[in-house]
């Protein structure tokens, strides 16, 4: 008689969203192996019998991606591919009751903040002296650094208090561990991220605290670039900026969402500035910092916004020159301020402004990477992809950002190192360089 034989689980994390979900993945792959769990992130080898998606429902297409995903992996445990599916995140903390009825064929979900009870699920215990330590899924040599959780900001069309709460920064000796513990394992590069950077500390030490930490972290030893993601314009810490300018380790980068650039419309949207205050900041940003490339994030066609409005956004865009600009059609979200407004533009209207401002950046992009050839910058190499390897400058976040490409034929650099590139040709995307010896 044949006795039936018993493989050991296999758990695969499948990771939605943005860089903040990937370092809560990351925190929860560290948690699992801790617990001597067999544990992949976004495993390619389709060999895992458990399933956890870590979901992203921030905006309307998100929201779709994460619920196609758990419906494919439903589809898996219904035909008796997997035997475990457990859903997490932004989506799970939102919605959790809703997807409890239509999609009951999930194990069970969780909300942002709930990683000790689906621990619980494996018979694993959240492991404290794990605090600091991370296991990265992103290239080896850069790594995201949160510097804190959730929002207490007030914009009307943001969800992410509701999934995240209220904003909880780390500590300034929390960070400086971790960082220090990523730059043992050859971590170079610090992408610090938070819903916002400029309210860090505020909680912890009643005042903001981001230039205290940016000093702390630029003395950890081995990390060459430490890169600030989204920064809040109104109450910005002007401090910052001289440790910017004065520390070579910090990168002459901000991404700074700024979401619209009329003022009608940034007191719709809750912002807490005008469009003068806005631009005497990135004056003042720009006169601080020279040479600083600054990345934004736009919304096209929130409730209320007129082609008056749209006009003066474009009027924006051209006269800020921004060196890198992404633009989101406006998505209706329940529960938060403006779905309380008419969702007045049609969404057909959404998408041709969202166009029309890409139309003027890219010319701006085109001309600003023009400007690049003929000189020489700093590259940090990521990847090789078929006959180039790829890098970026300091004034680039990798995912979004322009790249550098060198040919690998007549060049050759080590992944996860810098080199010096001249660049030789431009696109409005993309710079194209030669290593210098």
């Amino acid at each position: 008689m044949k006795t039936k034989s018993y493989k050991k689980d296999k758990i695969n994390i499948i990771t939605l969203g943005c860089s903040k979900n990937v370092v809560d993945s990351e925190v929860m792959l560290t948690q699992l192996k801790g617990n001597n769990l067999n544990a992949t992130h976004e495993s390619q080898k389709d060999d895992a019998n458990i399933i956890i998606v870590n979901t992203c429902g921030f905006i309307e297409r998100a929201k779709q991606e994460s619920i196609d995903t758990i419906l494919r992996f439903a589809d898996a445990k219904e035909e008796g591919k997997i035997d475990k599916l457990y859903v997490v995140g932004c989506l799970s903390e939102r919605y959790k009751e809703d997807l409890q009825k239509e999609i009951p064929i999930v194990d069970a979900y969780f909300g942002t903040r709930e990683l000790p009870a689906l621990l619980k699920k494996f018979k694993a215990d959240y492991k404290h002296e794990l605090l600091g330590e991370r296991v990265i899924t992103t290239s080896k040599h850069y790594a995201y650094l949160k510097i804190s959780e959730g929002c207490d900001r007030p914009c009307s069309f943001c969800a992410i208090p509701l999934m995240r709460g209220k904003h909880i920064s780390k500590s300034i000796e929390d960070l400086v561990l971790e960082a220090s513990n990523l730059a043992k394992n050859g971590v170079k590069e610090l992408i610090l991220i938070a819903q916002d950077l400029t309210y860090y500390g505020l909680d912890l030490y009643k005042e903001r605290a981001l230039a205290d930490l940016l000093k702390r972290l630029s003395d950890v030893q081995g990390i060459d670039w430490i890169r600030l993601q989204y920064a809040y314009p109104s109450g910005f810490p002007l401090e910052i900026l001289d440790i910017m300018a004065e520390r070579e380790n910090i990168c002459k980068y901000l991404d700074m969402p700024l979401q619209h650039g009329s003022t009608k419309m940034l007191k719709v949207m809750r912002r807490g500035i005008t469009r003068e205050k806005t631009e005497e900041l990135i004056a003042t940003i720009r006169q601080k910092v020279p040479n600083i490339a600054l990345r934004t994030t736009l919304i096209a066609g929130h409730p209320q916004e007129t082609e008056q409005d749209h006009a003066e956004m474009l009027q924006f865009v051209e006269k800020m020159r921004f060196d890198r600009l992404g633009v989101f059609p406006y998505s209706h979200e329940d529960n938060t301020h403006s779905f309380t407004m008419i969702d007045d533009v049609p969404e057909e209207i959404k998408e041709e402004r969202a166009s029309e401002i890409m139309e003027v950046q890219q010319e701006i992009s085109t001309q600003l990477n023009q400007e690049k050839i003929g000189k020489t910058f700093k590259v940090l190499f990521d990847r090789k992809e078929g006959n180039h390897f790829i890098g970026r400058t300091e004034f680039d976040s990798p995912e979004v950002d322009n790249e550098v490409l060198v040919d690998a034929k007549s060049n050759y650099v080590r992944l996860g190192d810098f080199a010096q590139v001249r660049i030789t040709d431009a696109e409005e995307f993309d710079l194209f360089g030669e290593v210098v010896l």
